[in-house]
């Protein structure tokens, strides 16, 4: 589990030997916490297993920030097997119905910026990307999701899940107000989401 954070995935994959890996040691701690028992702080680059030792490398919400990408995919090509897969979930901008845009609108309005990542432009068509080091796309698909936002808690979870470190205080207080305002009607959020699939070579 590359980028684990506080190990939102480990509930699903009790029962297999799997490792949690993040370079903060204040997110492990929280995994910890919910019975991840296999951790290790460590950069996407440099991750501490032998050459051809893993399964499956899954990366959720994660891919679009870590950098540089091609060594990092280098490194999963790396620890993957023959035959294992790379199964990653990054933000997109669709698919997106028509009623969803005036509320989103108002999000970036509020944030005054997009939701843009470092390696959007290279994610935009990874095939000659995950070639490049060792691994074949399977499958690119996008769904839309709906975030139910029920009280203030969950508005300011959506917002710090968006990961946006550079963000300004005065923003981030305009847009937590504004998803709280959306919370008080108890609406839910449009989220589309992208599942990116690659096998070893």
């Amino acid at each position: 589990d590359l980028a684990c954070g506080d190990g939102p995935l480990w509930p699903y994959v009790r029962g297999r030997r799997c490792l949690g890996v993040d370079r903060s040691t204040a997110e492990l701690a929280a995994a910890h916490t919910r019975g991840a028992d296999l951790l290790a702080c460590a950069s996407a680059t440099a991750l501490p297993l032998p050459d051809g030792s893993v399964d499956t490398v899954a990366c959720s919400m994660a891919v679009q920030v870590l950098t540089p990408l091609p060594a990092v995919l280098t490194e999963i090509s790396r620890v993957l097997r023959p035959g294992g897969l790379l199964v990653a979930t990054v933000p997109t901008n669709q698919p997106l119905r028509a009623g969803d845009l005036p509320m989103l609108a108002g999000l970036l309005l509020a944030l005054g910026r997009s939701l843009g990542y470092p390696n959007d432009h290279a994610l935009a068509h990874p095939a000659g990307l995950l070639a490049n080091t060792g691994l074949r796309l399977l499958a690119d698909e996008r769904r839309r999701f709906l975030y139910p936002l029920r009280g203030a808690g969950a508005a300011d979870l959506f917002l710090t899940s968006l990961y946006m470190p550079s963000l300004t205080g005065r923003r981030r207080h305009a847009a937590a107000a504004y998803l709280r305002a959306l919370a008080r009607l108890h609406v839910s959020l449009p989220v589309p989401i992208r599942r990116i699939i690659a096998v070893r070579r």
